[in-house]
């Protein structure tokens, strides 16, 4: 048998178990909450930005072809940045307690489509070490790729500098929080849903009506303790219940 459910029928299952949805809600908010301002370390970001490109002389000019080979060649730049070579000489500097491989998986190094122009991002639990990373990188790169790939004109745009207002980056506890509520409205929804689908039991007229598709033409209505009492000192010799019947 087909069937189907109304919009008033989704609104009553959600009125119904409107107490479930919300429960699962404000402990799905106030688990995520905790986690994010209790749990969880908070990150700090630090950019540095690099331009290199090939030296030239005074008299010499740039052409369309060389910037775009300039171009090409920032993703062989960031393959470098991240390489043993550079890292290996950052923790050694820093006197890092970690492997070049490890402060690999801290660094990020972007560029805008069509630029030049490098971004050392760097992610730590420490904001000063953040930016202390960010700027040393930049200066062995500086110092070390002439070696490598016999570029000597590598210019640092902007330092990562320490500000006293720096935020981290993550955790975001509200974004958290937002996300985790909508979570648990869908996750109290569907349970809420789920329940209904299983339950079986007739309830109301309305059931009967739906499951054995009968017309009701009659009920039986619960008559309460203190109005037996009530028809009993008045002598009331009539039914406690009253009974309508139908076919």
């Amino acid at each position: 048998m087909e069937e189907s459910i109304d919009l008033k029928q989704l609104f009553g299952v959600i009125k119904k178990r409107f107490w479930l949805i919300a429960l699962l809600t404000i402990i799905a908010a106030t688990i995520s909450g905790v986690v994010s301002f209790f749990v969880l370390t908070p990150v700090y970001e630090a950019n540095t930005q690099i331009l290199v490109n090939q030296a030239k002389s005074k008299e010499q000019f740039y052409n369309s072809s060389e910037l775009q080979t300039n171009v090409q060649l920032i993703q062989t730049y960031n393959d470098i940045i991240k390489s043993p070579a550079i890292l290996g000489e950052v923790t050694k500097q820093l006197n890092l307690d970690m492997t070049p491989k490890q402060l690999s998986n801290q660094i990020q190094v972007t560029n805008s489509q069509d630029s030049q122009v490098a971004h050392i991002v760097v992610q730590d639990t420490n904001a000063r070490l953040a930016v202390k990373i960010a700027n040393t990188t930049a200066a062995v790169f500086k110092k070390e790729v002439p070696k490598i790939m016999s570029i000597d004109n590598v210019s640092i745009l902007a330092k990562a500098q320490l500000d006293e207002a720096l935020s981290p980056i993550k955790p975001q506890p509200f974004l958290n929080i937002a996300i985790a509520v909508v979570v648990g409205l869908m996750a109290g929804v569907g349970l809420a849903f789920l329940l209904e689908y299983l339950d079986n039991t007739i309830k109301n007229e309305q059931d009967v009506e739906r499951i054995l598709q009968l017309s009701v033409i009659g009920v039986i209505s619960v008559i309460k303790e203190e109005e037996l009492k009530d028809f009993s000192s008045s002598s009331y010799a009539s039914p406690v219940r009253g009974e309508s019947r139908g076919a």
